[in-house]
């Protein structure tokens, strides 16, 4: 006799399965594009050169490229930031070092660089896909558009850079640091070792 619910494991409805399915497969190509930041960021640049193409041949949309642009300088802020602002919290978490004789502590992105690539490739694949829905072509003049992003650019880097400078810490990772040791004294014997 068979009750309620029965012995039966439940049969997956194969269109979810199939999209599960998906999702992984993409989520395992982007884990395996993470070592390669180079690559990353000329795909990125192509899919930011087909964007303007795009904009330029249609000459519209530009109400979208300066959401784009509003929505990149987010990011770029979010990405320049420390994790935690010196300024306004104090917390466990490791702050930046404000006098010499501080410890160094490493600088922590608020927007770690793979979710900035991935948020920015993401944003110029919806502003592109955008571009073919003339629901989105409002008609504006671009030239006060463009000149309103450059000012507010201007003052946003403008404010992130004094920022930098007063918390003495520097977001960009120019190569590896390397050690080169103590300097030699010019009043002391001079030892060479090769």
């Amino acid at each position: 006799m068979e009750g309620i619910g029965g012995d039966r494991a439940p049969v997956a409805s194969p269109l979810p399965q199939w999209g599960h399915d998906t999702w992984r497969m993409y989520q395992y190509y982007l884990d395996k594009t993470t070592p390669h930041t180079t690559y990353r960021w000329i795909g990125t640049l192509v899919i930011a050169a087909i964007y303007c193409l795009r904009v330029y041949s249609v000459q519209g949309f530009y109400i979208v490229s300066y959401g784009l642009g509003i929505y990149l300088l987010n990011l770029l802020i979010g990405f320049l930031s420390p994790l935690v602002d010196p300024e306004l919290e104090i917390s466990d978490w490791p702050l930046l070092p404000t006098k010499g004789s501080d410890e160094f502590k490493p600088f922590i992105r608020r927007l770690p660089e793979f979710k900035f690539w991935y948020s920015m490739t993401k944003a110029f694949c919806i502003a592109f896909v955008m571009t073919f829905f003339s629901l989105f072509d409002v008609s504006v003049f671009w030239p006060i558009l463009l000149c309103y992003w450059i000012v507010l650019f201007v003052l946003t880097m403008r404010r992130q850079i004094a920022h930098m400078i007063k918390y003495e810490y520097i977001p960009l990772n120019i190569g590896k640091q390397k050690y080169t040791g103590k300097k030699a004294s010019t009043s002391g014997s001079s030892l060479c070792v090769d």
